[in-house]
């Protein structure tokens, strides 16, 4: 009766009704519509540009022995019983919630936990009312974008940069000046003398290369975003796993004169299915961001944003965070001393935190696109620059040494049985 089926008439009975729901809310025709020629037309100017999509899904998918994908969680580490209770507590609770728009910046509670956090964890000082919540860090660069360039800024990037960031620079129409990464991070001699640009960065644990910024360089390029008025982008994707020592102050943390926009996301420390993230803008940009983020959508999912809220308030996310920071040691653990033991020559960078590593080939080895056939070919997969969604805009002899390793997803025993059987493939 309910779904319109059946209808009670009063002192009759109950009939048939004489519409069933069917009969409004499907087509009459359900036969295959005709087709009909049309004039094939010219795409327009806007239809002919080409943008360029980064590697979002690992391009090998298909069971392999050991498969070292970059930036995947495991997916067992997920805590699935407190967060069914969160889930239906909030459910319980809801009335209008799940039927009304919401603010568009995201649940104030959320934003204040974040707020609350950010400030012990990586030494930012922010207001709710700074804070954005968004579909992950991709969505925030795309907030971000739309907020800062248009057609012929500049936009610096690291070299080797993440794809994800530099195509989407690139699809707004911004011109890159990539600045090389040695040791230390990011060489800021090489900053443009240009006024008005971004610069995106990743100063934790750069990807893909893994080094962290120093703490000379940050003041050296807060201080270029000072004098040149630009904008510093940081994201800080996995600054939830560092390994040894206390971490340095986010530059955001650091930053004195507003220029820097900070990038935070939940991807890696719980899943990427939540698509959740954050962004923390500068005062001066907070009315725009949020004019911004209504051309983009009108928010982002309630329930989920509801339930981190709680997790995070209750003290259930710093308890998740603590046992997987102690998990992916131990497998990182693992990936360094398989590397070391089957591989004497290897040179591992920025293995001190976060959820891969760079391997720089031994000489005696082939270029890593062939050590990524040969591996493939064995039942193991380990990835280049390009194929782990990373550019580099430096020469090809150089960028082609390099391997990205994921460990976060991995046991222990897969970490070693797939590094030997690499070793074994390539001897």
């Amino acid at each position: 009766m309910a779904e319109g089926y059946i209808e009670s008439r009063k002192t009759r009975g109950t009939f048939v009704s004489l519409q069933i729901p069917e009969d409004v809310l499907y087509t009459a025709t359900h036969g295959e519509a005709r087709s009909v020629s049309r004039k094939v037309r010219r795409p327009s100017k806007v239809m002919q540009r080409e943008f360029r999509a980064q590697m979002l899904v690992n391009p090998h998918r298909r069971k392999l022995t050991a498969d070292f994908w970059v930036g995947r969680p495991d997916p067992n580490s997920f805590p699935r019983k407190a967060w069914a209770t969160l889930v239906h507590r909030r459910l319980q609770s809801a009335g209008s919630a799940l039927t009304e728009y919401r603010d568009v910046a995201g649940l104030i509670d959320l934003r204040r936990a974040i707020a609350d956090r950010l400030r012990p964890a990586r030494s930012i000082v922010a207001s709710p009312d700074q804070i954005l919540i968004v579909g992950g860090s991709q969505d925030g660069l795309n907030l971000v974008s739309r907020m800062i360039l248009e057609p012929g800024s500049t936009a610096v990037v690291e070299s080797p940069c993440y794809q994800g960031a530099a195509f989407l620079f690139e699809s707004f129409g911004a011109k890159l000046v990539p600045v090389r990464i040695d040791h230390r991070g990011l060489d800021c001699s090489q900053l443009p003398n240009i006024r008005n640009a971004i610069a995106y960065v990743t100063p934790s644990h750069q990807y893909p290369l893994g080094v962290t910024l120093s703490l000379e360089r940050r003041l050296e390029l807060l201080a270029w975003a000072a004098q040149t008025g630009s904008y510093i982008v940081e994201d800080d994707y996995d600054s939830d796993f560092r390994f040894h020592g206390a971490p340095i102050a986010a530059l955001k943390g650091l930053d004195r004169a507003d220029r820097v926009i900070y990038l935070g996301t939940f991807s890696k420390c719980l899943g990427a299915g939540l698509r959740l993230g954050y962004v923390v803008v500068p005062n001066d940009l907070i009315s725009r961001a949020r004019q911004v983020k209504t051309l983009m959508n009108n928010g982002q999912p309630w329930l989920e944003q509801a339930a981190l809220a709680d997790f995070m308030t209750g003290g259930g996310f710093e308890r998740h965070v603590r046992r997987i920071r102690n998990l992916y040691l131990a497998r990182r653990n693992a990936l360094v001393s398989s590397l070391r033991r089957h591989f004497n020559e290897s040179e591992i960078i920025g293995d001190e935190a976060g959820m891969h590593l760079a391997w720089r080939l031994p000489s005696h080895l082939p270029s890593a696109k062939e050590v990524e056939e040969i591996g493939l070919a064995a039942g193991v997969g380990v990835y280049t620059l390009a194929s782990g969604a990373a550019i580099n805009f430096g020469p090809v002899p150089e960028g082609d040494r390099y391997l990205v390793l994921g460990f976060s997803s991995l046991s222990e025993r897969e970490i070693e049985a797939g590094i030997a059987k690499l070793a074994e493939a390539l001897s």
